[in-house]
């Protein structure tokens, strides 16, 4: 069964930056594509941003030029270095495979707020 445990948030202020990562189980997480997605109250989970097995990655526009997805395979970690935080990022961010039907994560907290 495949897991993923999402850690890293908080509260930051504004302009602030925050590095998020998700540890994932699971010998061939090399061979995945990954993505991160966000959840803001009363809102629809939304894409963010996607790395492919070989790195290609992509981005939501509203994120483009301040996020940056990566991944450590060695580790099985999937990270999202968030800079120029803006308080639209609030939200629940949470990780997996897209295509797939594995089962999310708890998830971690960002809030962006002064």
């Amino acid at each position: 069964q495949v897991q993923f445990v999402e850690s890293g948030g908080g509260l930051v202020q504004p302009g602030g930056s925050l590095r998020i990562s998700c540890a994932a189980s699971g010998t061939a997480f090399r061979l995945w594509n990954m993505a991160w997605y966000r959840q803001a109250p009363e809102k629809q989970r939304e894409f963010v941003a996607a790395i492919t097995s070989v790195g290609h990655t992509n981005y939501v526009d509203s994120v483009k030029g301040r996020f940056t997805i990566s991944r450590s395979n060695a580790k099985t970690t999937l990270y999202l270095q968030m800079n120029n935080l803006k308080p639209e990022d609030t939200a629940v961010y949470y990780c997996n495979s897209p295509g797939t039907n594995w089962p999310w994560g708890q998830g971690t907290q960002v809030t962006v707020s002064s």
